[in-house]
């Protein structure tokens, strides 16, 4: 779980190499085997603080053909589908491994998770599973592995 996003400074690419926060999140993703963007829409787009982050793995390659899934929810009924397209145009740019079946768009989710934060709605848990197991599936792939979750 990557925390502290919005504590990144702005980007700049004249400090690309010299701010502790922004090497620290580049090694958090280094390191990691996949990656899963959970995201709301803001304004039909990702939040700021979403876009400066990824605007500093650029010129670094942390994303490079790394396995991703992405997920975005809404309110309303699109289900925050503007912000995935645009998250997963990001992610592209950045040459992460987008898969289609690694991407989910959440519509209607105040309806659909509980008091505490939990996803109540039974298709929506649904869908979650297969994003989860398909990006399970491309990790193990790519390490050379077989195929484990149907």
């Amino acid at each position: 779980m990557v925390e502290g996003l919005d504590k990144l400074p702005h980007f700049n690419p004249d400090n690309d190499d010299q701010i502790t926060s922004v090497m620290h999140f580049r090694q958090q993703l280094k390191e990691s085997d996949g990656v899963i963007f959970s995201t709301p829409e803001y304004a039909y787009g990702v939040p700021g603080v979403l876009k400066n982050a990824l605007d500093w793995l650029v010129s670094s390659g942390e994303l490079y053909e790394k396995p991703v899934a992405v997920i975005s929810a809404s309110p309303i009924f699109s289900g925050g589908d503007k912000a995935l397209a645009s998250l997963m145009l990001t992610l592209t740019a950045l040459g992460s491994h987008v898969n289609a079946n690694c991407s989910l768009s959440i519509g209607n989710i105040k309806n659909k998770i509980g008091e505490s934060g939990e996803v109540k709605d039974a298709e929506t848990i649904q869908a979650l599973d297969k994003v989860l197991k398909d990006l399970i599936n491309q990790i193990v792939g790519r390490a050379g592995g077989w195929e484990i979750i149907h």
